[in-house]
């Protein structure tokens, strides 16, 4: 899979389809992410002894993998993904613009 959290993604199929976020988790044996503000869900939760009231929560549910595609701020669209050799580290480089996905983020 070629998307890693902290990856800026858009949806391309389904429900969301043209939203853009960011990957919040990579659940890799599924092959599905979790993206910020795609496919909320509604999930009711019962009163408990940590959670006394209970109540109705909005969250974040996963979506498959296929139905994202990294976006590529330089070229304001989706992009596939290619590696390269970069001073001897293997990279990924966005297709389109040749922007460089895994700089060191902060």
């Amino acid at each position: 899979m070629k998307i890693r959290v902290g990856d800026k993604v858009q949806v391309i199929a389904g429900k969301d389809k043209g939203k853009q976020g960011e990957v919040l988790q990579v659940l890799r044996k599924e092959n599905r992410v979790i993206v910020e503000g795609v496919n909320i869900v509604t999930k009711h939760i019962k009163p408990s002894q940590i959670d006394p009231e209970g109540g109705i929560v909005t969250k974040e549910a996963p979506i498959h993998a296929s139905n994202v595609a990294i976006y590529d701020s330089k070229a304001k669209t989706v992009s596939k993904v290619k590696y390269e050799f970069v001073d001897g580290k293997k990279v990924r480089v966005t297709k389109k613009s040749g922007t460089n996905l895994d700089k060191k983020k902060k």
